[in-house]
């Protein structure tokens, strides 16, 4: 099963937000351990470097975290394809319709989110970190 890492999930490992932290790092956890195959999408990673270096003013730090967290979960690509199917579908939040057709291409069978509504409009179901670790059993 393919899911789709949002932005502020994979923040959430990156950042160490510890509210949130530890359920993001058990999703990753059961990506590495190949219970699901869990991916963030290519324009994400610029997202959440930005945001990571805006908040934590560490550049290294902030790549060492990137890379652990992709040591843990794939990348989706982003191509023309993905951007021109987000501007045909014309969302209120750009970013989040490109993270939808990024997953839309990978078949994925949930967006894990904190943010469930910004995907509203979505085909595909959009869970808590919560929701979706009380379907999944990571060993």
């Amino acid at each position: 099963m393919n899911v789709l890492i949002d932005t502020n999930v994979a923040l959430d490992v990156i950042l160490q937000r510890e509210m949130f932290c530890q359920n993001a790092k058990k999703i990753a956890d059961g990506s590495q351990h190949g219970v699901y195959t869990a991916f963030v999408s290519a324009s994400a990673v610029t997202d959440i470097y930005y945001i990571a270096c805006r908040e934590l003013r560490d550049k290294k730090l902030v790549m060492e975290r990137i890379k652990a967290l992709l040591e843990t979960v794939d990348i989706a690509a982003v191509t023309g394809m993905e951007i021109r199917r987000a501007i045909e579908l014309f969302w209120t939040d750009f970013e989040d319709c490109v993270q939808f057709t990024a997953g839309e291409r990978l078949a994925v069978r949930y967006i894990i989110t904190r943010d469930a509504g910004d995907f509203a409009e979505s085909g595909i179901p959009a869970l808590s970190p919560e929701q979706f670790l009380a379907m999944i059993t990571v060993d």
